[in-house]
């Protein structure tokens, strides 16, 4: 893997990473030269016993992105245009603009309860150049540089002392809200651990104290011992429709062998999961012929300094085109209308075919072995 990071004339970070070496020439570029300001904010959930993030700016961006900001970022066909400099490379990682947690927050607004400055960071992940690409078309050498992508900014965000938890996601296609058709994810890193990781990591935790073994790890194995809604497997990685499924088509991607966070994974844990994505995106697409909607997040250990043996690494797709019903809303239980065992049967009929065809070859000097 090949990185390179530039300052934008905005003042925000972008780092270029590739599977080739990159041209120390390239000029970083912004929609603005305008220096990004914002400060955001936490207060307690006395209720929920969580915290809630609150950012004027960020109100302010969506409304900028729906006009001003789209039309400056729509130039070349590609709506990153204005972020991404020509050059030669992969994969892209600049802070949001006026993002929802900043490093530099200060000064939280006294309250009746317990306030915080936010002092995070939000990355854009721009997957690849490619404006009509998807996760599902990239080469698996591309899907693999992704996640040694995933895992180094994991390993930086989580050495600085303020982030507590690394959450990089997609969320993919307009039913979940997605205006930029370019390829791209985003990553959240929090000065705290979000409730959801921390629920996971609090029953990983008892099941590692009772049993002296992952939680996760147990499940896989019973996964594979019944066969029923595995969607791809080999010696490293496990695609499956979990068990307790809450959304229809929900699939887990995880290393079979423990590992806690995306920047230990090793070369070959690494190609397996990449084989696995690439198998489970296209079997989504196959699934309705064309783009399927989906949120996808990566759960992985806390970055706290603390050691985390029950920690397992896993992605968790998650089809979320029909609108949250009341309960899930209101209580927080989950309705799927159909057996998890019925859905795996659907994707494990759809044939992909994970490797790339001549044509591909052609036109891939990476593929042809030119670098």
């Amino acid at each position: 893997m090949y990185s390179h990071q530039l300052l934008k004339p905005d003042g925000r970070q972008l780092t270029l990473y590739s599977r080739f070496p990159i041209a120390e020439t390239i000029i970083a570029t912004s929609p603005s030269n305008q220096l990004v300001e914002a400060n955001s904010h936490l207060r307690w959930h006395p209720l929920r016993g969580e915290w809630v993030a609150y950012a004027s700016s960020y109100q302010e961006h969506t409304l900028l992105s729906s006009s001003e900001f789209n039309l400056l970022a729509t130039s070349n066909g590609s709506q990153f245009a204005t972020e991404l400099p020509p050059g030669r490379y992969d994969v892209a990682v600049f802070d949001n603009y006026l993002p929802l947690m900043t490093p530099s927050a200060h000064n939280s607004p006294t309250c009746i309860v317990e306030t915080l400055p936010a002092n995070g960071v939000c990355e854009i992940v721009v997957f690849t150049q490619n404006p009509q690409a998807s996760l599902s078309s990239l080469e698996l050498d591309h899907l693999d540089l992704l996640l040694q992508v995933w895992g180094d900014r994991t390993s930086i965000l989580g050495a600085n002392q303020q982030i507590q938890y690394v959450l990089p996601f997609e969320n993919k296609s307009a039913e979940v809200g997605v205006t930029l058709h370019q390829p791209y994810g985003e990553i959240y890193a929090y000065p705290f651990i979000p409730p959801i990781p921390a629920r996971m990591l609090e029953m990983q935790r008892r099941f590692y104290q009772e049993h002296q073994r992952g939680l996760l790890v147990d499940l896989i194995q019973k996964e594979i011992a019944q066969r029923k809604r595995i969607i791809y497997q080999d010696e490293y990685a496990i695609a499956f429709v979990p068990v307790c499924a809450r959304y229809p088509y929900e699939v887990w991607i995880a290393p079979i062998q423990p590992v806690a966070t995306l920047f230990e994974l090793t070369p070959k844990q690494r190609w397996g999961l990449a084989k696995a994505f690439k198998t489970v995106t296209l079997k989504y697409d196959g699934l309705l012929d064309r783009a399927f909607p989906y949120s996808m997040t990566w759960f992985q250990a806390p970055t706290d300094g603390k050691i985390h043996p029950e920690a397992h690494l896993h992605a968790e797709f998650y089809s979320t085109a029909r609108t949250l019903s009341r309960s899930k809303l209101a209580g927080g239980i989950f309705i799927n209308n159909a057996l998890p065992e019925e859905k795996a049967k659907d994707l494990q009929a759809v044939v992909v075919n994970i490797e790339p065809t001549t044509e591909q070859r052609k036109f891939s000097p990476q593929l042809n072995g030119s670098r």
